[in-house]
């Protein structure tokens, strides 16, 4: 069954009536009721593209949120040939947040990682819902040294709401492992590109996607903190959250036109949970796309490149 946003409520609409005239002509084929599904069918799909043309940074922050949407893993199984995770960051212990391992992709050697949130209660919790400790990002260094080392470009999927803020993870040390894994991340010889597939948030989305190419979904949201944390911080009232997107700038469409992102990556219409492989299909694409673009330079050019793009970024605001 469709999960549908509180601004998809026409569009739910219209879509129920589909499906009940469907219902209603697979009992009974002389109802005639064809014509009148189609031009439901033609109203819905139009109001869908409308919506989905026109969304403020609240709603692309819900829909990037979306239950629905591709994860890291759903990624992994759809691009990458024989994916083998690790696991383990060789200090402490393994944390499902951020999943990790070798593979190939479109006939090319890759270390993948990448925030996984879980699709149901179970994996939610197995995953934190995305959020990593410690060791999660200690893993990742781990995983960018062995790609350094056999000269494998890093790809990484980015979809977290932030670090995990447990008090036994600021025990571990976690504000010192993010910084490490974006040290690592700048320093790396080897090509990287970066996927935004849904949430951007904080620190704990930086940690892994200081990248050569930075992409994001059309509707995935990059952000220094939840709109929700944000409205805390300066307004002191978490529930005004929809003004913090709008003034954030935090959009891909706000973040392209800023030169913080590389590329937007389009989505299906009405979102990448409407059509998962057709979202992940166009994350491939894209990423074949910017690899290719360093398949020519040194280590030294790939990392002055990476440096450049970043001092960028605060020469031109």
């Amino acid at each position: 069954m469709a999960t549908y946003l509180d601004f998809e409520k026409p569009i739910a609409e219209l879509e129920s009536r589909v499906a009940e005239l469907r219902a209603l002509t697979q009992d009974d084929e002389s109802t005639g009721l064809s014509e009148e599904i189609s031009k439901l069918q033609g109203r819905a799909a139009q109001l869908l593209a409308e919506t989905y043309g026109g969304l403020n940074p609240w709603q692309k922050t819900t829909v990037a949120r979306h239950p629905d949407r591709p994860h890291c893993l759903d990624y992994i199984d759809q691009l990458i040939e024989r994916f083998t995770p690790l696991a383990g960051d060789r200090y402490f212990a393994e944390d499902a947040a951020i999943m990790g391992g070798i593979g190939t992709f479109r006939g090319r050697p890759v270390v993948v990682i990448g925030h996984e949130k879980g699709h149901d209660t179970e994996t939610r919790i197995k995953h934190n819902f995305g959020m990593a400790r410690p060791e999660g990002y200690r893993k990742a260094v781990r995983l960018m040294d062995m790609a350094d080392r056999f000269a494998m470009p890093v790809v990484t999927l980015v979809d977290t709401a932030g670090a995990y803020p447990g008090v036994g993870a600021e025990e571990r040390g976690q504000a010192e492992a993010i910084a490490r894994s974006t040290d690592r991340c700048l320093s790396l010889g080897v090509p990287m590109v970066a996927v935004v597939i849904g949430e951007g948030g904080s620190g704990g989305a930086i940690a892994i996607a200081s990248a050569n190419r930075i992409l994001m979904l059309e509707h995935a949201v990059y952000t220094v903190a939840s709109p929700e944390a944000a409205a805390s911080i300066l307004w002191r009232d978490s529930t005004r959250a929809i003004d913090a997107a709008t003034s954030m700038k935090i959009t891909a469409q706000d973040l392209y036109e800023l030169g913080v992102i590389d590329e937007i990556v389009a989505e299906p219409v009405g979102g990448a949970h409407r059509d998962k492989e057709g979202a992940v299909r166009r994350a491939g694409d894209a990423i074949a796309k910017a690899l290719a673009a360093f398949d020519k330079m040194s280590p030294d050019e790939v990392r002055k490149q990476r440096h450049e793009r970043f001092l960028n970024i605060g020469r031109s605001l």
